[in-house]
């Protein structure tokens, strides 16, 4: 079982809020959303992998999001709709509306700004001065809201998460705990054997509907802003460094680094552990496999890869080295080459 069940809806109900065809009873209730495999009475569940068809047989659910193309391979009632998966997910967030958990403005809080009726604010947060939250913003315990900074209608900003100064985030964005937004990017200047600090006098300018993964860096800028565009998808534990632009709609998965002034075109995937160098240009639609190390840019969209297998670790010294000898081979060939011509 998934989900709290704290509500219900009827199939007619779900589609006339999400779309998509009811085919079989539209006045079934729908109290939860569960796995195909266990879903049961008062679930629906659905069926997004192929490979997965024949557990429609044994489905219990009371119900299946269906593709047209496998409609009548189960006979209870069923949604019809292009992206089950996607579907599933928004009946997910209808049966399960986010709590608040807080509301009002704590006693402990120290606001320097005034702030908007219906914003909530938990105990120990720190708004600076300059600050404009838009409506039904909700800041939770512990964080830090720097002077000059704009959070957009809606936004959720979890415990702990520190925005600095001079920073902007869009309308119904969501900052998780330990995120932290605008702080210096990794700029030095070398002057013999010492280093000199570059002022990072840029900020962070993040688009609607962006959501931040816990423990998630992003720098500001050294001379303008690190950018995040409407809709990406970050996840924990990612560093995007300054000056960075990530187009929109881009999905950034756990453990990725990407190195200042790499700039991202829209709907961008890299895979976790991805690293990036500093100064390319992805291109959009471009997905980069997870543990992946990108060393120069990408100009044309498709599936990037540089991950060497898993293998034993004697046959992968045996493969190291004789990648390490492909040079030296490539120039032997073309002087054989040479010499039959």
């Amino acid at each position: 079982m998934v989900g709290r069940g704290e509500t219900s809806y009827t199939l007619a109900d779900i589609a006339a809020q999400l779309g998509g065809d009811v085919l079989g009873d539209p006045q079934t209730r729908i109290l939860r959303v569960a796995p195909l495999v266990s879903a049961g009475e008062g679930e629906i569940t659905f069926l997004a992998n192929p490979k997965f068809r024949s557990q429609l047989a044994t489905c219990n659910a009371s119900a299946v999001i269906l593709r047209p193309d496998a409609a009548e391979e189960f006979s209870g009632p069923r949604i019809i709709t292009g992206n089950p998966y996607a579907y599933y997910a928004r009946v997910a967030a209808l049966l399960n509306p986010q709590a608040v958990g807080i509301s009002g403005v704590h006693s402990s809080a120290v606001l320097e700004s005034a702030v908007p009726d219906s914003v909530a604010i938990g105990p120990n947060v720190v708004i600076g001065r300059g600050v404009v939250l838009g409506e039904n913003v909700v800041v939770h315990a512990g964080c830090v809201i720097g002077d000059g900074v704009n959070i957009g209608d809606a936004s959720i900003i979890y415990p702990n998460v520190t925005v600095y100064h001079e920073c902007s985030i869009g309308r119904r964005c969501i900052l998780h705990s330990g995120a932290v937004i605008g702080a210096d990017g990794f700029g030095f200047a070398p002057d013999g054997q010492t280093w000199v600090k570059i002022p990072q006098i840029g900020g962070v300018t993040i688009g609607n509907d962006v959501e931040i993964g816990a423990n998630t860096t992003v720098d500001r800028g050294a001379l303008e802003d690190t950018v995040i565009g409407d809709g990406c998808k970050i996840d924990n534990l990612v560093h995007v460094g300054h000056n960075c632009r990530i187009g929109e709609n881009s999905v950034l998965a756990g453990c990725t680094g990407v190195a200042g002034s790499t700039v991202f075109g829209e709907h961008c995937i890299v895979g976790g552990a991805g690293m990036i160098s500093g100064h390319l240009n992805i291109v959009g639609g471009t997905t980069i496999s997870g543990g992946s190390t990108v060393m120069k840019s990408i100009m044309k969209p498709g599936v990037y890869t540089s991950v060497q297998p898993l293998d034993t670790h004697e046959d992968w010294l045996r493969n190291a080295s004789h990648i390490r000898r492909l040079a030296r081979l490539a120039e032997r060939v073309a002087e054989l080459e040479k010499k039959l011509k």
